[in-house]
């Protein structure tokens, strides 16, 4: 995922906090509580605490921030002519949300529906037969619910805005008033703190700041995401004065998500780094370390390596193989950052890294929801 900032100015480079996209990472955080394990005790919590009404209300919405996070929540960034802040209150981002003009509402809305188009800046549904048709065809795959409330929304967006605008409301009622005070506090301390680095030490370290999973080409004017997801947008979107925003989270990890939608301004939503958690492994990496122990000869190793330290002589001794064969699997290992070394007198011994293993499962789910 890159964001080309060449000739950017740093001044339009912010950091904000927005409750109206905290909110729907809380809502997606409720509805998928297995991409969250941190958060298990407040969604069962608040879960258990819904009335049933709104429960239900819930989740008839829930496509909106279950399996993909409609850009809905993040309306400053496509309000045509605005200024491309974000509310300070619920109140007030919902009353930019209502800004959204009907097409970007309902593109938005129905992003579940065009996933593989978001990037291309796909025509309206609403003016557009062909993309109407399919919103509707994605939507039947998903259930006679979501058929519905698609349909509804292509018929009537202004009525479905106002009953979305009053669910977000009863949320906010119901729990999240209390969620946004608590979280808040954390927020904008993160938002004001990289501000500060952006200023005094300039875009690369406030970067570096946000996440290890971001980089910045200084001679390109580039920022690249380290995600599984590929697109490319700028800083020059129709959609309020050219610039980037970013917006921290405490529900997001361990995703690290990127409006790129075409005429919208760019966000960065990213997670506020809390000690606990373990820096995001690269992409790259990732792979590496799984096609290095796809090879049944590289698994039998490891499983050695995993009990004792090993030289070369002793794994081809063991495995049947010649010591050239064996090197030539143990550099692929070591490559990957699967194994360690050290020497003993003349002898080389290897190792399996064992809470590099250990990790792996956490950092390939880390990886693909990131």
């Amino acid at each position: 995922m890159h964001i080309d900032i060449a000739g950017l100015p740093p001044e339009r480079i912010i950091f904000e906090t927005s409750p109206l996209a905290e909110l729907g990472l809380a809502l997606h955080a409720l509805s998928e509580p297995g991409h969250h394990p941190g958060l298990h005790g407040w969604a069962t919590a608040t879960s258990a605490a819904l009335e049933p009404d709104l429960a239900d209300r819930l989740h008839e919405a829930e496509f909106l921030w279950r399996h993909t996070f409609s850009d809905v929540f993040m309306p400053f960034a496509g309000v045509r002519g605005g200024d491309g802040r974000t509310g300070t209150t619920l109140a007030e981002d919902l009353d930019i949300l209502d800004k959204l003009d009907d097409e970007r509402f309902v593109s938005a809305a129905l992003e579940f529906t065009c996933t593989s188009l978001y990037g291309t800046g796909a025509p309206s549904p609403l003016t557009d037969t062909a993309m109407r048709d399919r919103a509707l065809h994605m939507a039947a795959a998903r259930g006679a619910q979501q058929l519905e409330f698609t349909q509804q929304l292509l018929d009537d967006p202004g009525a479905v805005r106002g009953w979305i605008r009053r669910l977000l409301e009863d949320c906010d009622q119901a729990f999240f008033a209390d969620t946004w005070r608590r979280a808040q506090v954390q927020l904008v301390a993160d938002a004001r703190h990289k501000t500060e680095l952006l200023r005094h030490k300039g875009v690369p370290a406030a970067l570096s700041a946000v996440s290890a999973a971001l980089s910045l080409d200084e001679e390109a004017g580039r920022i690249s995401v380290d995600k599984l997801t590929q697109g490319r947008t700028d800083f020059s979107g129709s959609a309020g004065r050219a610039g980037l925003t970013l917006i921290p989270t405490s529900f997001g990890w361990p995703h690290l998500m990127v409006l790129h939608a075409p005429g919208w301004r760019p966000v960065i939503h990213y997670p506020v780094h809390r000690p606990e958690l373990p820096s995001p492994a690269s992409v790259e990496l990732l792979r590496l370390r799984m096609e290095a122990l796809a090879h049944p000869m590289r698994m039998r190793i490891c499983r050695d390596l995993a009990r004792s330290p090993y030289s070369t002589g002793e794994l081809a001794s063991s495995h049947g193989i010649t010591p050239p064969e064996v090197s030539r699997h143990l550099a692929v290992l070591k490559k990957a950052g699967l194994i360690t070394t050290r020497r003993r007198g003349r002898y080389v011994l290897h190792s399996l890294d064992l809470t590099v293993v250990a990790r792996l499962g956490s950092d390939f789910l880390e990886g693909v929801l990131r």
